[in-house]
């Protein structure tokens, strides 16, 4: 431990960094922490958090407090934060010398903290490890641009781009359209290069100024710190720029909503082989089990996956989002799409996770899910062939109340998740969307008021 804190006493010093944001996530994944001035950071190696941080909902409330005191210390105790070092993250947007260092958790006893994201990211990790697997990962992020706006109650706009003219009409993988942002999004590669961000690609989406930003394959905890940072960068630069940047699941009517797309292979870990592959070349056993995996427990892990009332518009009819786990070859119209690629890089592209997911849980999801379905030998259903989006067959939830009561009743995950976890998401998006109800809507007040 000792000297890992001095390779990252060393990596700061070496930049000379005088203020260090120490966070974690928190279930929503928003940046929870301190930030201390360099020499306090290294000489306390780490920090203390109130353990209620990790069931506090999205609005800043809590839990009920009959499952609050039965999942936490009455006398609402610390826990204790350390830092990784293969986490740490310069802040090219802050004025003075900043670096971001992602924390882990533990209690007093040292033991990972059963509530906290990216442990949980890291327990799934460690299943495939023990079997001599290793997941490769690789997420795409879709994203809305918006004029700012400080009215809530005001729809979202498409911002002005360089032509003085907000974009009009779908403009799917126009390059002139994304050149519209040119500005930004040279702020956004030059503060990801800075921060060791592995981009690949920038595409215009289907939606107004909706952009997509695709990772390159890695690691899949390395690469669920990467989105948490990604996401934070997008915000700074956008705001830089005058404009904002918004990973809602669906934030403007009528128009497409935004995923995050996760590309997820195995390999060996000894060898580097993809278990999807047979050795001539065709889809492996192990492959089909994964299929099989993702399709019967996505449904029963759904809020993990779409985690907010917002986050099911995304499934409404005609939206051009999946809204089932149907499979196919090459087909963007079901919810698990294997793309074409050589053996050594056969996947499955799971498309069903919103922009707004916890990466840290959504990854863990989508491999669990995956990994039941290899040490269950579960059978995907059929491939399908054609327009997938009127199936009936294999269906998602469509409420965040129906999500809920399946993913509180799945024992087979709570197994790998644990029961403390499942307990506490489970209540934390349930006091969220008692919030979301008590707030009388602009449809309601546009055709009530008046009508009944």
């Amino acid at each position: 431990m000792s000297t890992k804190l001095d390779q990252l006493s060393s990596w700061l010093k070496e930049r000379k960094i005088t203020e260090v944001e120490c966070m974690i996530s928190d279930l929503t994944g928003i940046a929870r922490g301190k930030i201390s001035p360099t020499n306090k950071f290294l000489d306390e190696k780490g920090m203390r958090l109130p353990e209620s941080v990790l069931l506090q909902t999205v609005t800043g409330d809590y839990v009920e407090d009959d499952i609050y005191y039965d999942l936490l210390d009455e006398a609402d105790i610390d826990m204790f934060c350390r830092p990784d070092e293969n986490a740490a993250f310069l802040i090219p947007w802050a004025l003075e010398p900043t670096a971001m260092v992602i924390h882990d958790t533990f209690d007093k006893q040292g033991n990972p903290i059963e509530l906290s994201p990216r442990n949980i990211l890291k327990n799934i990790l460690k299943l495939y490890a023990d079997k001599g697997w290793k997941p490769i990962v690789a997420p795409e992020m879709e994203f809305y641009l918006t004029k700012r706006c400080s009215d809530p109650d005001f729809p979202l706009e498409a911002p002005m781009g360089r032509s003085g003219r907000p974009e009009v009409g779908r403009q799917s993988f126009s390059i002139d359209a994304a050149n519209e942002f040119d500005p930004l999004f040279e702020d956004v590669y030059d503060w990801c290069e800075i921060q060791g961000l592995d981009l690949d690609t920038l595409i215009h989406e289907d939606g107004p100024a909706q952009m997509e930003i695709n990772f390159r394959h890695g690691e899949a905890l390395h690469l669920a710190d990467q989105i948490t940072v990604f996401k934070r960068t997008m915000r700074e630069a956008s705001l830089k720029h005058d404009v904002a940047a918004t990973f809602m699941a669906k934030p403007i009517t009528d128009q497409p909503g935004s995923a995050m797309h996760i590309h997820q292979s195995v390999v060996d870990i000894k060898t580097g082989k993809n278990l999807f592959s047979n050795a001539d070349g065709s889809m492996s056993q192990l492959f089909m089990n994964h299929i099989g995996g993702l399709q019967k427990y996505i449904p029963e892990l759904l809020p993990l996956f779409a985690p907010n009332v917002n986050s099911f518009r995304r499934f409404l009819p005609d939206t051009s989002a999946p809204v089932n786990v149907e499979w196919g070859e090459e087909n963007r119209t079901v919810g698990l799409r294997v793309p074409e690629a050589t053996p050594q890089n056969r996947r499955v592209e799971n498309r069903l996770a919103g922009a707004d997911a916890n990466p840290y849980l959504v990854l863990a999801a989508s491999l669990l899910c995956g990994y039941m379905g290899m040490v269950e030998d579960l059978k995907p259903s059929a491939p399908v062939k054609g327009r997938a989006y009127e199936r009936r067959n294999l269906r998602l939830p469509i409420t965040i109340e129906h999500a809920l009561e399946r993913m509180e009743a799945c024992k087979a995950a709570e197994k790998y998740l644990g029961e403390k976890f499942m307990r506490g998401y489970v209540a934390v998006k349930r006091a969220e969307h008692e919030n979301y109800k008590r707030v009388i809507s602009s449809w309601e007040r546009e055709f009530l008021l008046l009508s009944v």
